[in-house]
């Protein structure tokens, strides 16, 4: 009878042990960590613990040519998932749907109202000159004195989002009428940058216009003092239709608050610096000064170049044209003053930022502007209650599968069916660990595709089993004993295991690698749990096998044992015969 070779091949057989050891004190390990960091469950995807669905339809600017296509779409796409995953949401996906549709599904534990706000928002992002401002709608019979006057330092500080403020000297008297209001405008337009532009802009506010100089004004100007004369920032509406559709190459009008909570509406110039000039951005709580939250921008080496550019043509200025207003979405979200060139390359927005308003921006800022404009067709609220429901359908079926497959073991195998059976729950034992581990690891989330992953993978792992089982009882069947029937059944059952889980994990590379969405995550469970077979088949099925063998319920092939050679057809034991030794004729001759 063969015996196993000797060396380091007999060193690990003799020594099982190690192995088992080694994988047990790794789950337990692991799942020390698992309750260390309090992540004791695996987290649930949207269609598993509910969660936002949010349908975005592309939209063209009007007077803009068709720039709805695969490519913006894409680009889109990409922007909206590091926008989401900026929020730290897990299992946010982002895919198209059609030719202008993108679907956005937010798991439930997120902010679905900031997230929302977050992938909708284009995100257009420039730096426009101040031309004139003034508190607008009710807020300018309430207040005639709308903001004070705070100087940039040579980081640009300013009053943030939602608290812009302006200079009163700057500002036109709040009823003025709409011919006066008109006539700033066309100073200002004609001024443009000047150093001469502030006094002849603030001077008009308070006069009326003649109606000869009315009729000297372009058409172009002409409406865009009577657009800014109606314009109304405290109408919601109204501040939607400011700016829309305006080229950044032409003035504008816009809105924004100030640091009193008023609505501002302004005139604005041609942009000076895009969001595109802008390398990194930052939400940062200023711990040395008042400020609090602020978010800080970083100019590519040509944004810092337009940047010290406008900024050293505005200082020159009076107020209000020493201001420039970082617009983002047709919206002012500050406004600060400029008392000299700023060249170093670097900006600060200020004032009283949330945290939350400060990394919303900074967020935005970063992963930059969408291409396209999209407006909100629906959004669905999936209810934990359907959730929960899939996920007990899935369990059932899971639970069902194992059922089957263990009533397969222990009638065709009976004895080794409790290697099996050992072997699956130590398999099962690692993956709902690293499912829990990775969720805040990795942002993974467990959805239904990844339960139906999980539930395909028991078949794989059984059937790792069942290869190394069927090895060795052919070897029983030449007649060998179980001990070294193992040993040569294992290289020839490893073979076949490797190569099986290797085409099921490429199989899972590549489902992961070309689908989007849900798809990827059976894909991920499925192989997660290629790799953790072979590690069980490797470290805990075939040690444990290597020991059991060494027990007579095994050894000595009780019917039982689902090794009885008697049951297996074996052919009579295998025994090492001498070679006969040649004759000696003793006969004397």
């Amino acid at each position: 009878m063969a015996a196993p070779k000797k060396g380091r091949n007999a060193s690990a057989q003799s020594r099982p042990g190690r192995s088992l050891a080694l994988i047990l004190i790794a789950i337990a390990a692991l799942t020390g960590g698992m309750f260390a960091s309090g992540n004791t469950t695996p987290r649930l995807g949207i269609d598993l613990a509910g969660g936002t669905s949010i349908t975005l339809t592309a939209k063209n600017e009007p007077g803009q040519p068709n720039a709805i296509n695969k490519t913006n779409m894409d680009t889109a796409v990409d922007i909206m998932n590091r926008r989401v995953n900026g929020l730290g949401v897990s299992e946010a996906e982002v895919q198209t749907q059609g030719a202008d549709n993108i679907i956005v599904n937010i798991p439930k534990g997120t902010n679905s109202k900031q997230a929302r706000e977050q992938v909708g928002t284009t995100a257009k992002l420039y730096f426009r000159p101040v031309l004139t401002t003034e508190v607008s709608g009710a807020d300018a019979s309430a207040s005639p004195s709308p903001g004070a006057s705070d100087k940039a330092t040579d980081k640009a500080t300013d009053k943030a989002t939602d608290k812009a403020t302006s200079s009163s000297s700057a500002t036109a008297t709040p009823s003025a009428t709409a011919t006066s209001q008109g006539r700033a405008v066309t100073d200002a337009l004609k001024a443009g940058s000047s150093p001469s532009a502030s006094s002849s802009a603030s001077s008009s506010a308070s006069s009326s216009a003649s109606p000869s100089a009315s009729a000297s004004v372009d058409p172009a100007t002409a409406k865009l003092q009577a657009d800014y004369a109606a314009l109304d920032c405290s109408d919601p509406a109204a501040r939607a239709k400011a700016g829309l559709g305006v080229k950044p190459t032409d003035p504008t009008l816009a809105c924004g608050k100030n640091s009193s909570g008023q609505w501002q509406k302004y005139v604005l110039g041609a942009a000076e610096v895009s969001g595109t000039d802008i390398k990194k951005a930052a939400a940062e709580f200023d711990t040395q000064g008042a400020s609090g939250w602020k978010v800080t921008m970083q100019f590519t080496g040509s944004g810092s170049e337009k940047f010290a550019a406008i900024t050293g043509k505005l200082a020159k200025n009076q107020s209000p044209q020493n201001q420039f207003a970082i617009v983002l979405d047709n919206e002012v979200v500050s406004d600060p003053f400029v008392s000299q060139a700023l060249t170093g390359g670097n900006a600060e927005i200020s004032g009283n930022f949330t945290q939350t308003e400060a990394q919303d921006l900074s967020n935005m800022l970063k992963y930059g502007a969408l291409p396209l404009s999209f407006k909100e067709s629906s959004v669905t609220t999936v209810t934990a209650a359907l959730g929960g429901e899939q996920l007990q359908a899935g369990l059932i079926a899971g639970a069902i599968g194992l059922g089957l497959v263990i009533i397969y073991l222990v009638v065709y195998y009976r004895g080794l069916s409790l290697v099996a059976i050992a072997s699956l729950l130590v398999s099962a034992a690692l993956t709902y660990v690293l499912m829990a581990l990775l969720g805040p690891a990795i942002g993974f989330a467990l959805n239904l595709p990844a339960v139906c992953g999980a539930i395909v993978a028991i078949g794989i792992t059984a059937d790792s089993f069942i290869v190394f089982f069927e090895r060795i009882r052919d070897e029983i069947r030449e007649g060998r004993t179980l001990r070294p029937s193992v040993e040569r059944a294992w290289p020839r059952a490893r073979r076949t295991i490797l190569v099986s889980d290797f085409v099921s994990f490429l199989a899972a590379a590549v489902l992961f690698i070309v689908t989007v969405g849900k798809v990827q995550g059976f894909a991920f469970t499925l192989g997660l749990t290629t790799v953790l077979d072979v590690v069980v088949v490797f470290f805990f099925t075939k040690p444990l096998m290597t020991i059991l063998a060494r027990k007579d319920f095994f050894a000595n092939g009780h019917k039982w044992s689902g090794l009885d050679p008697k049951r297996l057809g074996a052919k009579p034991p295998l025994r090492r015969t001498r070679r006969a030794s040649a004759p000696v004729d003793t006969k004397e001759a």
